[in-house]
């Protein structure tokens, strides 16, 4: 029997919420309906998906792994519906996503020689959008940092870049040409990501506060609430008075890659990463250049221009 995609969206919400009552107010429909639709679902499957008892709502081993398994299931479909919909407007666009001090128009240029007829968009997007904008098609490709969580995506590898510290301006390490991960001991982090995902970058057992984006990483260090780490492209988006950029030799490399859906076969995404492969070293050198040079005399406060 072939996997109904609403019951895969019911089943979606009970299980991020664990409570039958909240997942049916957010799908706006009521709790016996979308009861009975897991019930179907568990007998279309074979296996139970939740415990039901005093103690409240649980996955079963069964429904960890659905859980598992419908996030880039439901995202390939939402991508499939999003491309249908450009395809109706007529005319043909490529989006493209890119993080944070990785410049994209040399591919572009490089892809637009081919494609004169095709109309690149560009987007910045995040460390934890990198994933599901790929997945449910909210970019078709896009230049990313790791980690990201490859599932459901093909990856690449394009270049590496040096990592920096972000250090507030009165920081005792402040100014000097390159720090060690021992000067860093007992550093309170500012992070972006669950530090088990990366623990090559983390000097130290603190874990620190968790934030979103760049910019608000950077307020924190300027705070003085914690150092963080950037890749050296990235300063040049955000030079301010009130933070310092320091080496750290010791860390491994800043991994960029470029990513695409596994699922998705097109010609105009792989002409793009072949745009993007053959200019990744200029790529690199944009940034390198610019992070060293022009990020230095160029005050551009904390805007982040993409």
């Amino acid at each position: 029997m072939d996997l109904d995609l609403r019951k895969l969206r019911y089943f979606r919400a009970v299980a991020d919420r664990l409570h039958f009552g909240r997942a049916a107010e957010e799908l706006h429909i009521a709790q016996p309906v979308l009861s009975r639709q897991i019930r179907a679902l568990e007998q279309d499957l074979g296996a139970p998906l939740f415990t039901r008892d005093r103690h409240g709502v649980a996955l079963t081993d069964a429904g960890r792994q659905l859980l598992t398994d419908t996030g880039p299931l439901l995202a390939s479909a939402d991508a499939v519906r999003r491309r249908v919909t450009v395809a109706a407007r007529g005319g043909r666009r490529l989006a493209v996503g890119f993080r944070t001090g990785i410049p994209v128009i040399p591919a572009a240029k490089a892809f637009q020689a081919r494609h004169p007829d095709v109309v690149v968009d560009v987007q910045r997007v995040e460390w934890d959008d990198q994933a599901p904008m790929l997945l449910d098609g909210r970019i078709d490709v896009g230049y990313v940092r790791l980690p990201i969580d490859e599932t459901g995506l093909r990856v690449t590898p394009l270049y590496t870049e040096p990592l920096m510290v972000v250090l507030p301006a009165d920081h005792r390490l402040a100014g000097k040409e390159e720090v060690t991960e021992a000067d860093l001991a007992g550093e309170p982090l500012v992070w972006h990501a669950d530090p088990s995902t990366h623990p090559t970058r983390r000097p130290h057992p603190d874990s620190g506060l968790r934030v979103r984006g760049v910019e608000e990483k950077l307020e924190h260090v300027a705070a003085g609430r914690g150092i963080s780490f950037v890749g050296r492209s990235e300063t040049v988006f955000y030079s301010r008075p009130d933070i310092s950029y320091v080496a750290i030799p010791e860390l491994p490399p800043d991994q960029v890659c470029f990513a695409m859906a596994a699922s998705r076969t097109s010609t105009l995404a792989d002409d793009f990463l072949a745009a993007a492969r053959a200019t990744a070293a200029i790529t690199a050198d944009c940034g390198n250049h610019e992070a060293y040079s022009g990020g230095r005399e160029d005050e551009r406060g904390g805007t982040g221009r993409a």
